[in-house]
């Protein structure tokens, strides 16, 4: 993880990560538009790097040594890191996507999960679509709590208890699986700095939430054991026991004024209005 001296940006530095964000905002947009059953996720990864391009950046994620592709693909039981196939998506298949814009050297890194549409198999598009939802609205407890935050593990604290207030009518204690081995992190020059964002509770209480602060906050949550293991490919996470997985991303800027969601296009108005907290636009 790069290392810089300060983790808080100028205004002119949160201003510059704007563009970036809506630009992996779109790619994700764009291949959320596509997936079907029969659609293969190198078509996904083709039209997210198009988009990118064509809005001015490049794909970060081909800037990180050794992978190839503009998104991460993971489908099923890969948690995370899933490499772009030509593999036809089939219904029922719950599908993770991870797509990140560099501009101008600033970065943006957000992820969304959907589920194939499959009307023959209600139950399981139910159950799979449950975990997505579970995963995304920790996600927007995690954001929300960053508004009011004092220091940025409150973030976890939150995220947490969101995830073990739900119900998983899957598990037979009832519980989600939270992923610890993987969590969130800094962006700015980088798509990768500090400092740390856990998506559970620990006992430090992290730095302090203040303006210039960016953050990554991406909360993976399994059906079943957050047990994982890194498949052949060297970078696909899949769960051990094949259970289904969700990951849900956003970069969010905090600033003077507020805070303000930088990979969706309404700065997170629409995610965060059911819990009390109104964004503010990047001064």
């Amino acid at each position: 993880m790069a290392l810089h001296r300060s983790l808080y940006k100028t205004p002119a530095q949160l201003r510059a990560m704007v563009a970036p964000g809506l630009a992996t905002a779109a790619s994700l947009a764009a291949a959320r538009d596509a997936i079907r059953p029969g659609a293969t996720t190198l078509e996904l990864d083709t039209l997210a790097r198009q988009t990118i391009e064509g809005l001015g950046g490049i794909s970060n994620f081909m800037l990180v040594p050794g992978y190839r592709h503009t998104i991460c693909a993971s489908v099923n039981d890969d948690v995370v890191h899933g490499i772009p196939s030509d593999r036809p998506l089939e219904a029922g298949d719950i599908v993770s996507i991870d797509s990140g814009a560099e501009i101008d050297g600033w970065n943006g890194d957000s992820a969304f999960t959907m589920v194939v549409p499959d009307a023959a198999r209600p139950e399981l598009v139910a159950e799979r679509e449950r975990l997505s939802h579970v995963t995304e609205q920790s996600l927007w407890h995690g954001i929300a709590r960053l508004a009011r935050a004092r220091h940025l593990n409150e973030v976890g604290e939150a995220v947490q208890d969101y995830i073990e207030s739900q119900h998983n009518p899957s598990s037979p204690d009832g519980r989600y699986g939270i992923l610890t081995d993987y969590i969130g992190h800094g962006i700015g020059r980088s798509m990768h700095e500090a400092p740390p964002v856990f998506n559970y509770r620990v006992r430090q209480k992290g730095p302090e939430v203040k303006p210039g602060l960016v953050v990554a906050i991406e909360p993976m949550v399994v059906l079943g054991s957050p047990d994982t293991f890194v498949r052949d490919d060297e970078w696909t996470v899949a769960t051990e026991d094949g259970a289904s997985a969700a990951h849900w991303e956003h970069s969010v800027a905090v600033h003077p004024g507020g805070i303000w969601v930088l990979t969706a296009p309404d700065g997170g108005a629409s995610g965060l209005a059911p819990l009390g907290v109104t964004p503010v636009p990047v001064p």
